[in-house]
């Protein structure tokens, strides 16, 4: 449990940074960091489809965040705090590292079903009861479809949203553009 109490002040730090920095771009690069230490702690608590979903609407996230704060915010690093920079930049990515290591150390063994490590798991009931409650003859079906149905439909639209506004904001400009339009005769 450690681990998830220094992922937890690595995100509160983060979050203060990203509030209090005049850089935009460093405080974008903060609310990364943020987005991927609560993916690390989901991975941590064993969850790992909200964790693969954290870590996409991340990268969307950051890939639209950074191409609105690129272009409004022109910094030049001077020598003093380029050293500072890359030092904390490191140690970062370090702690990153440390915390993605020591949560997979918890995870089971690669193959290992994790209803035989937890007994009381939800797994048990969808395997004993799950044909029983929801008439599906396909086991996952029922889970995806019944047990958690609004579960991946919210994991489904936070993906879906977050794709297209990617590809709204990281398109090229139409080709119709009104300066290249032909007017419409009237005959």
């Amino acid at each position: 449990m450690t681990i998830f109490y220094i992922l937890m002040i690595f995100i509160v730090i983060a979050s203060l940074i990203a509030v209090e920095t005049t850089d935009l771009l460093s405080a974008v690069i903060c609310i990364g960091a943020m987005g991927f230490g609560v993916s690390l702690i989901f991975l941590f608590l064993r969850a790992p489809d909200i964790a693969i979903t954290q870590i996409v609407v991340e990268v969307l996230g950051l890939i639209i965040l950074i191409r609105a704060t690129i272009s409004r915010d022109l910094t030049f690093i001077s020598g003093d705090k380029e050293f500072f920079g890359t030092v904390v930049s490191v140690a970062i990515i370090f702690v990153i590292f440390l915390a993605g290591l020591r949560v997979f150390e918890t995870l089971p063994e690669f193959g290992t079903a994790i209803f035989t490590e937890a007994p009381n798991a939800a797994s048990q009931t969808y395997i004993s009861q799950g044909l029983d409650k929801t008439g599906a003859a396909n086991l996952v079906t029922s889970v995806i479809l019944d047990y958690r149905a609004y579960d991946t439909l919210g994991e489904a639209t936070v993906l879906f949203t977050s794709i297209i506004g990617a590809t709204v904001l990281l398109r090229r400009k139409t080709k119709n553009t009104p300066e290249t339009l032909q007017p419409v005769s009237e005959s």
